[in-house]
């Protein structure tokens, strides 16, 4: 990572791990992780979560613009992430086959699953307003963000 990325990750994950510590309650949880998290980067538009529930991902906590509420799993970045259980890390949006265009504004995004007991309860989706916002670095930054979300959410 570059210096300065890789201080704002140790920074964050740092700050995530005591905000969340003691935390017990998804919700509360992921809302403040959405905060921190659009706090801390530059250049992103979107910050939050879909959660899945009856077979579909459905909108959790996000800072940003209102945002699509049921997303089918296998469409979308957000859908795709979680039919590969793999990270989508795209630099232009209107590529992706089948980008689901929540916000007109968003160029670029990063979608992580989230794992908890094995098993995907849901994402962490970041959007841009510019296209290759999302670098190798921040997608280990951010996969350093989800580790310690399933590893907090596991002792729930």
């Amino acid at each position: 990572m570059t210096n300065v990325k890789e201080t704002n990750y140790l920074m964050l994950t740092k700050q995530l791990k005591s905000l969340i510590e003691d935390e017990h309650h998804l919700i509360a949880i992921l809302s403040n992780t959405s905060a921190l998290i659009n706090d801390h980067l530059d250049q992103v538009n979107w910050v939050g979560f879909y959660l899945i529930e009856d077979n579909e991902l459905i909108l959790g906590p996000f800072q940003g613009h209102p945002a699509c509420v049921h997303i089918e799993i296998g469409k979308g970045v957000c859908g795709t992430a979680v039919s590969e259980d793999a990270t989508q890390r795209v630099s232009d949006v209107h590529q992706f086959p089948g980008h689901i265009a929540c916000d007109a504004n968003s160029k670029s995004e990063i979608v992580i699953p989230i794992h908890v007991n094995d098993k995907i309860i849901g994402v962490l989706d970041i959007d841009a307003p510019i296209k290759d916002r999302f670098t190798w670095d921040d997608q280990e930054g951010l996969e350093q963000v989800v580790q310690i979300l399933e590893k907090q959410l596991n002792q729930s």
